[in-house]
C-alpha cells in the first residue's frame, strides 16, 4: 500500500508542471481569445440590436407615412367628389334657367302671335263686313235681273 501511495504521489508531482501549463493556456485563452471574443460578440449582438431596432422604427415610420398619405389621398378623393357634386349642381341650376328662359320667350312669342293673329282676324273681319254689304248688292243684282227676265251680264 505504502508503494501506491508513493507512486500516486510521484504521478503527482510529475503532473505539476503539467497543471500548470494548463491553467495558464487556460488563462492565456481566457485573456487571448474567449474576452475579446466575447467582446466581439456582445458588440455585434449590441449592433444587429440597434439595427433591427432602427428597421423597427422605419418600418413604423413608414406605415405612419403610409397612413398619412391614404388619409390625404381619401381627403382628396372627397374634395373632388365635393367639387364635382357642386360643378353638377351648378349645371343643373344653369340648365334650369336657361329652360325656364327659353320657356319665358317662347310664352311671349306665343302671346305676341296670338296678339297679331287676334289684330289680324279683328281686321279681316272688318274687311269682311265692309265687304258684305258690297257682295250682297251684288248678289241682289245679279239674281234679281234674272228673276225679272233680264241678261246676265
Amino acid at each position: 500500500m505504502q508503494e501506491i501511495i508513493q507512486q500516486v504521489g510521484a504521478l503527482l508531482l510529475g503532473s505539476v508542471p503539467t497543471l500548470i501549463l494548463f491553467i495558464a493556456l487556460v488563462l492565456a485563452y481566457q485573456f487571448l481569445v474567449q474576452g475579446p471574443l466575447s467582446r466581439t460578440l456582445s458588440e455585434r449582438r449590441a449592433r444587429t440590436t440597434g439595427a433591427v431596432e432602427e428597421a423597427h422604427r422605419a418600418i413604423a415610420a413608414a406605415e405612419t407615412r403610409a397612413a398619412e398619405y391614404a388619409e390625404k389621398l381619401r381627403q382628396a378623393r372627397a374634395e373632388v367628389f365635393r367639387m364635382r357634386e357642386q360643378r353638377l349642381h351648378q349645371r343643373s341650376v344653369e340648365r334650369d334657367a336657361a329652360l325656364s328662359e327659353a320657356r319665358r320667350q317662347a310664352q311671349e312669342r306665343v302671346r305676341q302671335v296670338r296678339v297679331a293673329m287676334a289684330s289680324e282676324v279683328a281686321t279681316a273681319r272688318q274687311a269682311l263686313l265692309a265687304s258684305a254689304d258690297q257682295l250682297a248688292l251684288q248678289v241682289v243684282q245679279a239674281v234679281l235681273p234674272q228673276a225679272a227676265g233680264g241678261v246676265r251680264s
